[in-house]
């Protein structure tokens, strides 16, 4: 390209030779990058590349003048180029110079902006570079990566000596900075890289985090690079080499987004996931170990080892500079270094897990340590290949592992052993989990980080540290072993991506480490059916109506006792709660609360003596009274008021509704229409009742209003009273936690219910991220329990409107909706309805259900459709 760019006759042609360059440049790229090449290869490749223009349009421009030197900086400076990078540029000259060839520069800068390159520039004198950079970091780390492109080779040596350390920013001020730039970085992503959508070079463990420490061994010991840190003991050479793996990785990554993006992208989003996995020549496996989940896996084992690498270096970066300080004997071979616990002689790690052991023991005892020191963790990783799995290791060792799981910073202890690599050692089906994330939008963490997630929220119902959970920590006291759940909250995913029900892998893998590790039979068998049945309370609370008795009780019988209620009931909120901060609510924890309670007055009843629905409504109707006596209403009035009411309705809400709704009723002086409104549960949650002569789509109108209100129905319980008038009820929540006020809900929801046949759903397009996950539309009818109401099940893709739209059909269908339960899982939605005909008779016509299914899925088909089109345009 150079020849052909010199050979441009004018401005015009130089320019069309250029961009040509740039597209067969980037089209080679591709080639050599789905064929493997390596992406240091690849950088200085596209570096050349950008060098033959850039210097090609300064000779056009500026010639080879005097005074003045063209150097590359930053990334472009140190040869690491991407295919979308900004090139960062520094015209240096002095002042009367940058005046005399002030049009010059800004012709050859647009000329490289018209070629198609972006250029990030910058026209300084050396003393300006000095006061940017003192006022800037940013500018001082970038002028510490440069390059002479045209000019004086010289120049960058008097640019380095005018930037030294001992003119602006010293080693202890740098660091700090830096520092804490990261720090600030890393909390714009939550301090994690395990995000679904992460930033291959912003985030934790990303490549910023390696230029980073890059940048501090520059600046601290004057070293060209990392590798020039090894000779000096700050960095070990397994380190240098795994660090130099991971960047070869990350960089690799980062060089396909480009490509694939044909933009500067930094962030793997599910735009591009998919397609960059298949550029990188994967291939799925199985429908849980897919292509995309395999790269994932990879990027965030990389992020993890780049993560613990960078803790170690800034530590011993700054224990450098802090000088000398006399470590605290802790006995046994440990002592505190600078608040860090270290090993007086680490290199005894070496020898296997006994020494390993005592290290988390000694940590187990030093809660306060600030971590684990440096060299200490150095040599820690070094010898996990000396770790043998669990089989392997002598009984002697097992059970001091059991003990350590019995201390009271058991999970502290876990969550260390799973950062430092020792967990996935000694226990390999763990190290398979690393890492491991689900292509999905209801599982935000990998496996990994969700189970030591899962673990922290066990710890915390010891601790009773989260007022969320409402009577986990009435619960906790009464476990007979604490750590068999801690144990059943390690197990419970273990097995996913394996292929198969990873509930009953993870039983076979639980129940063979509970006898590896000497666990009595009735432990080992709680533990085992802990991992088996960790989705059942959870299943049976979110999909049925807990208020009936028949499914309280099929849910006792399987749960048997007292003690597996207690142990699963925590283990299902910390399951649930650690698998997204946002999937946890008030209305779930009543949710399990409810059915917890149930089945515990079930079991104390005994199963053969199955509570009747009758005994349930008597004592609501017992209870409400009472409450509605207690704020002055007469008993006459109540029972006015309730000789209309359903007898279902004491079986189906709590005391304290029935009297709300009872209180509305008595206050609204036998109005036609009433609406209540009232904050519940949670931030921005809303309960709302109406009662409302019944009549055709009335149903459809009230969710299509929650909708425009942007309210999402949790639950939906629709009865009917003998006078003629429908009593809905409905929990609700606004997915950001700001509801609008009641009194607006119950003004919005009155205009509706004037005319419920010109309400309709609003259309709105899908958001960005649903479009890149389709779950089949299906629906699949049964009959209720107690044979009076035809169930329909409903799962597909999440969608804006999506219950609303399902209310028109069935409406068109001239159904009624009796009861409904709303459950979104990321993605995925699974809601049951429970309806009737116009007579309240169950659906007993097949081809009318046929019909209906494939409306419904129509509906929801073509509506994800058009908000995908929509979204698109």
């Amino acid at each position: 390209m150079p020849a052909a760019l010199a050979a441009a006759t004018d401005e015009a042609a130089w320019r069309e030779v250029a961009k040509a360059g740039l597209v067969s440049g980037r089209a080679l790229l591709r080639q050599r990058f789905e064929a493997g090449e390596v992406a240091d290869r690849l950088a200085s490749r596209w570096c050349a590349v950008a060098d033959d223009i850039v210097r090609s349009a300064w000779a056009r421009c500026l010639g080879e003048p005097e005074g003045i030197d063209l150097l590359a900086t930053g990334g472009y400076g140190r040869g690491e180029l991407y295919p979308q990078s900004d090139i960062d540029l520094l015209v240096l000259a002095g002042p009367e110079v940058q005046q005399a060839r002030q049009a010059d520069i800004g012709r050859f800068f647009s000329m490289l902006w018209d070629a198609g390159l972006a250029t990030s520039q910058a026209v300084r004198s050396t003393g300006q570079c000095v006061e940017a950079a003192r006022e800037d970091i940013t500018v001082l780390t970038a002028l510490m990566e440069c390059r002479v492109l045209a000019g004086d080779e010289g120049a960058v040596a008097r640019l380095a000596a005018a930037l030294s350390p001992e003119a602006l920013w010293p080693p202890k001020d740098y660091f700090a900075a830096k520092r804490e730039e990261q720090r600030a970085r890393h909390a714009r992503f939550h301090d994690t890289a395990h995000n679904l959508e992460p930033s291959i070079k912003e985030g934790p463990g990303g490549l910023r985090d390696l230029q980073t420490v890059t940048w501090m061994g520059m600046r601290l010991y004057g070293v060209p690079g990392l590798r020039a840190l090894v000779p000096l003991g700050l960095l070990g050479e397994d380190e240098c080499a795994s660090l130099e793996r991971e960047w070869r990785v990350l960089a690799r990554l980062r060089f396909g987004l480009h490509l694939l993006a044909n933009r500067r992208e930094e962030r793997l989003g599910f735009d591009y996931q998919k397609n960059l996995a298949a550029m990188l020549g994967l291939k799925d496996e199985r429908r849980d170990n897919l292509a995309v989940e395999q790269m994932m896996q990879g990027f965030f084992r990389s992020a993890a080892t780049v993560m613990r690498i960078n803790d170690r270096l800034l530590q011993r970066f700054e224990e450098q500079l802090s000088g000398q300080e006399p470590p605290q004997p802790l006995g046994d071979g440990f002592e505190l270094r600078h608040g860090y616990l270290a090993m007086a002689e680490p290199a005894r790690l070496g020898r296997g897990f006994d020494a390993v052991l005592a290290l988390f023991e000694a940590w187990d005892v030093q809660p306060g340590a600030r971590g684990l020191h440096s060299e200490t963790a150095r040599a820690l990783g070094e010898s996990l290949g000396a770790i043998r799995p669990y089989p392997e290791q002598p009984e002697g060792l097992r059970q001091r592992f059991m003990v350590l799981m019995q201390s009271p910073q058991a999970v502290a202890a876990l969550t260390r052993m799973a950062r430092l690599g020792v967990l996935a050692r000694y226990l390999p089906a763990f190290g398979k989990v690393a890492g491991r994330m689900q292509y999905d939008l209801f599982h935000v963490y990998t496996v990994d980080q969700h189970t030591l997630t899962v673990l922290a929220h066990i710890d915390g119902f010891a601790r009773k540290a989260d007022e969320r959970f409402g009577i986990a920590h009435e619960v906790w006291p009464r476990l007979r072993k604490p750590h068999l759940l801690l144990l059943a909250g390690l197990f419970h995913d273990i097995a996913k991506g394996r292929g198969g029900d990873h509930s009953e892998l993870g039983a076979v893998d639980a129940r063979e480490f509970a006898g590896a590790h000497a666990l009595p039979g009735a432990d080992a068998d709680l533990l085992a059916w802990l991992v088996e049945q960790h989705l059942l309370m959870s299943v049976t609370a979110q999909r049925q109506d807990i208020s009936d008795p028949d499914v309280v009780a099929r849910f006792a019988n399987k749960v048997a006792d007292r003690e597996h209620l207690d142990y699963l009931y925590l283990l299902t909120c910390a399951d649930i709660a650690g698998t997204s901060p946002k999937l946890w609510n008030a209305w779930k924890d009543r949710l399990l609360a409810d059915l917890y309670s149930a089945t515990r007055f079930a079991l104390r009843r005994g199963l053969e003596n199955p509570v009747h629905a009758t005994e349930i409504m008597a004592e609501t109707r017992a209870a409400a009274l009472e409450r509605l006596l207690g704020e002055g209403l007469a008993q006459e009035d109540v029972e006015r008021i309730w000789a209309a009411y359903p007898d279902v309705g004491f079986l189906r809400y709590r005391p304290e509704q029935i009297a709300w709704q009872t209180q509305g009723i008595a206050a609204s002086g036998g109005a036609d229409t009433l609406v209540l409104a009232r904050p519940h549960l949670h931030d921005g949650g809303l309960e709302v009742f109406v009662r409302t002569p019944d009549r055709d789509g009335l149903f459809a109108a009230l969710v299509a209003t929650f909708d425009r209100l942007g309210l999402n129905v949790l639950e939906a319980r629709v009865l009917n009273s003998s006078d003629g008038f429908a009593l809905d009820n409905f929990q609700l929540i606004a997915p950001l936690g700001r509801a609008p006020e009641p009194a607006a809900v119950e003004s919005a929801l009155r205009n509706a219910l004037r005319d419920p046949g010109k309400v309709r759903p609003p259309r709105r397009a899908a958001p960005r991220q649903l479009r890149h996950f389709r779950v089949p539309a299906r629906v699949d009818f049964d009959a209720s329990a107690d044979g009076r109401r035809t169930r329909m099940s409903l799962v597909c893709t999440d969608q804006p409107g999506l219950l609303a739209g399902v209310a028109q059909v069935l409406r068109r269908f001239h159904l009624r909706v009796h009861d409904a339960r709303i459950a979104t899982f990321g993605e995925k939605v699974e809601d049951f309805f429970l309806l009737t005909d116009e007579r309240d008779q169950p659906v007993a016509d097949q081809a009318l259900l046929d019909e209906l299914r494939a409306a419904i899925v129509a509906g929801v088909d073509g509506e994800s459709r058009d908000g995908k089109k929509e979204a698109e345009h």
